[in-house]
């Protein structure tokens, strides 16, 4: 243990010494090899044995990990590398490389400044190395190459020397056009293409844990001959001795990737929108340890003895344990409990962390990943640009009612720990809707609700989401109760949707002063007279209250409204919530007894008056639809649109950006389900694509009734429309 205290030692006394601290991440296409590369750095600093390295796989923490082979969660390993001796501390990020988890990467550059790109010499820069760099590049962050692999191409392949570098430059090639392609808009960006001659290109084989550059070729006086030789002749221990890969990369590293003292001045002004001359940028381009303190967070994960641990980059300032300090979005302060960094994979406490650094800490409760943390209010740093929206949504329900209330808060935590999965609780049914990035992202999400928390689940089939709305102006229309002697007068009319934009924004709600929500519907277009009968709003649907004098009406006012909820959260049509609608009510008749007005005569009064005035307005099924783009080579751009329009979609734009055709359109959620294997097949996996949610649409009149019925029998409903409902 005394070596592991000194490495911690060696970490704090350069922690404040950005100008030897290099913050970076490893990422690449899925299974080039970036887990294994990590395992040979971490080995090469003395943070893990020699000989396990390349199958201890130590980033991959996860049961599951290990199982599928893929990382998952992005991981954060801190070491210390000599480089000239200069002794540096080197904070690293592995992240994934499957597109479900794109979020952890996108996330993860937004802590480093460099970017350490692995490619396999066999399979070439492939669809995901080019998401990754897009990502690091959007993010200000610099890459270098790693070729990974090349130990097949001599052992598999049999490839003589010429046959090997002309494989080998092909694939920098490939890497340097795309770099070329992402930067010729950026200005603040120069050349950041990578050569062997500059030595931001490495070779090696992270399995067998050699690797060479130009710089270490020069170093070692080993070429390419005798490399090739090694390999034949299975030397590959003596190789290893000769040419360590950890050597080659950490000196790239220290060598090539930009310090926070020089990062941070270009970094900065890309993800930070607030005044430039404030003395809050001052601090985070000097990265000032004295300054106030700055803390992007991009990660959560849970420790099951510590709980809640923030990973995220400090731009400026120092963290200590007590701070109290601000978390944008959110009211109050949170205090932080402890501060730490990465020691391979595991977390060291320390007593602070200075600006430059990637920390740990606990205590900030109310963060997410993605939220700004600093010590005074300050304008957050730009929300993180998931490549892709949540578009999925499954059920997932406890096997055992006892599981319930350890489910909800299991779901819980994973909205807090991945902001690209979005969860919705339903406490009556039981039935809680989890949706992610695709069919993978919530297999994973389930299987960690079962394996980390012991709860047996039964997740259902993918399912979309509907609403319902009226579509014309109602006639008015009587509601009678049971026993006839209470009678509402009621008519609906479709909302216009400026007002239902200035509801859904919260620009218009029954909890502020009446003077400016009527001002503010007023200047969505609502009529001046309506906008001062408002008696009540829910969803996005509006309740005025037209009558004139009538006896007990105010007491018999709560059930009226306790109806009307009802009769909107279950539309006539499917039960699906209704939305934009303007409901008047012109007139009731109450028995003089109240003992005859009670819940059990007024609810089911409102509720029939409701659903027949939105029955006599057409009310129709709206389905959720999604802006869809595509980014894809030119020679796949025909079969990209095809994957729209064949989905009932539209295309409205192609236009060409660098080296890409973009694709934009839009198309129902409904359709999109197995989109994802569709267009790889189609575009030969070239195709990388987000879809983002774009409200509602009218579904299709000829769809409407089947649709419908569909949805009755999933819900369990009878099949029997109202008889009104003729208009399809």
């Amino acid at each position: 243990m005394g070596r592991r205290k000194k490495i911690v030692q060696e970490c704090e006394t350069l922690m404040d010494d950005p100008e030897h601290i290099r913050n970076i991440a490893i990422a690449a296409h899925v299974d080039h090899g970036k887990t294994t590369l990590t395992d040979n750095l971490l080995a090469g600093a003395g943070m893990i044995s020699d000989d396990t390295a390349g199958e201890q796989l130590a980033m991959d923490t996860e049961e599951d990990e290990q199982e599928r082979g893929i990382t998952i969660d992005a991981a954060n390993v801190s070491m210390t590398h000599e480089y000239e001796d200069q002794n540096h501390l080197i904070n690293l990020i592995d992240t994934p490389g499957h597109v479900d988890f794109g979020g952890d990467v996108t996330r993860a550059m937004r802590a480093v400044d460099g970017a350490l790109v692995v490619v396999d010499a066999v399979e070439g820069a492939m669809p995901q190395t080019e998401t990754v760099l897009r990502q690091a590049l959007r993010e200000g962050v610099k890459p270098t190459l790693f070729i990974n692999k090349v130990d097949r191409l001599i052992s598999e392949l049999q490839e003589g020397p010429e046959e090997m570098q002309k494989r080998l430059l092909a694939v920098i090639q490939d890497v340097n056009e795309l770099i070329r392609g992402m930067t010729e808009e950026m200005d603040d960006i120069e050349d950041w293409t990578v050569s062997v001659e500059e030595g931001t290109v490495g070779f090696g084989s992270a399995l067998y844990k050699w690797g060479v550059s130009m710089p270490s070729m020069q170093r070692t006086g080993m070429d390419f001959g005798e490399i090739m030789e090694l390999e034949r002749n299975d030397n590959r221990q003596e190789l290893h001795e000769r040419t360590p890969l950890s050597d080659v990369v950490l000196d790239m590293v220290c060598e090539h990737f930009p310090n926070p003292v020089d990062a941070q001045p270009m970094r900065v002004p890309r993800i930070w929108r607030g005044d430039a001359e404030s003395q809050l940028a001052d601090d985070m381009r000097l990265v000032n340890e004295d300054g106030e303190v700055v803390l992007m967070v991009t990660d959560i994960g849970v420790d099951p003895h510590a709980g809640e641990i923030a990973a995220g980059r400090v731009f400026s300032g120092t963290l200590e344990k007590g701070q109290e300090l601000y978390v944008s979005g959110t009211a109050g302060k949170n205090r932080i409990q402890s501060v730490g960094i990465y020691m391979g994979g595991e977390r060291e406490e320390v007593d602070r962390v200075p600006a430059g650094n990637i920390a740990a800490v606990t205590g900030l409760k109310d963060a997410i990943a993605g939220s700004t943390v600093s010590s005074e209010e300050m304008t957050p740093f730009e929300s993180i640009e998931h490549i892709s929206e949540p578009v999925i949504t499954k059920s997932v329900e406890a096997q055992n009612m006892d599981d319930l209330p350890k489910l909800i808060e299991t779901l819980q935590q994973v909205a807090k720990e991945d902001p690209t999965i979005q969860v919705e609780i339903n406490e009556d049914t039981g039935e809680h809707l989890i949706s992610g990035q695709g069919e993978l992202h919530l297999e994973v999400i389930g299987q960690r609700i079962e394996r980390n928390q012991g709860i047996p689940i039964n997740t259902g089939e993918p399912i979309v989401v509907y609403r319902e709305a009226p579509q014309e102006d109602s006639r008015e229309v009587e509601g009678r109760s049971p026993n006839n002697h209470n009678r509402f007068y009621i008519s609906i009319e479709p909302l216009g949707e400026d007002i239902v934009e200035t509801i859904k924004m919260g620009e218009a709600s029954m909890d502020m002063p009446e003077l400016e929500r009527r001002e503010a519907l007023q200047e969505a277009g609502m009529d001046k007279d309506d906008s001062q009968n408002i008696e009540h709003i829910h969803g996005t649907n509006i309740l005025l209250d037209e009558t004139k004098g009538i006896q007990h009406l105010n007491e018999t006012m709560e059930l009226v409204i306790e109806g009307l909820e009802e009769a909107l959260d279950d539309g006539p049509l499917a039960s699906e919530p209704v939305q934009g609608s303007l409901i008047r009510l012109h007139d009731a008749r109450l028995h003089e007894d109240a003992i005859h007005r009670g819940p059990a005569q007024v609810i089911p009064a409102v509720r029939e008056a409701v659903h027949n005035a939105l029955i006599d307005a057409s009310i129709k099924l709206l389905e959720p639809i999604q802006q869809v783009r595509i980014d894809v080579p030119n020679d796949h751009m025909g079969a990209a649109s095809g994957e729209i329009q064949g989905r009932r979609g539209r295309v409205d734009d192609m236009y060409q950006e660098g080296d890409l055709m973009v694709v934009e359109g839009v198309a129902p959620v409904d359709e999109m389900i197995g989109f994802s294997s569709d267009i790889r097949s189609a575009t030969e996996g070239r195709a990388s694509w987000n879809t983002e949610n774009a409200g509602f649409q009218v579904l299709a009149d000829n769809l409407q009734p089947d649709k419908i019925s569909e949805i009755r029998e999933r819900k369990g409903m009878k099949q029997e429309l109202n008889p009104a409902i003729d208009y399809f």
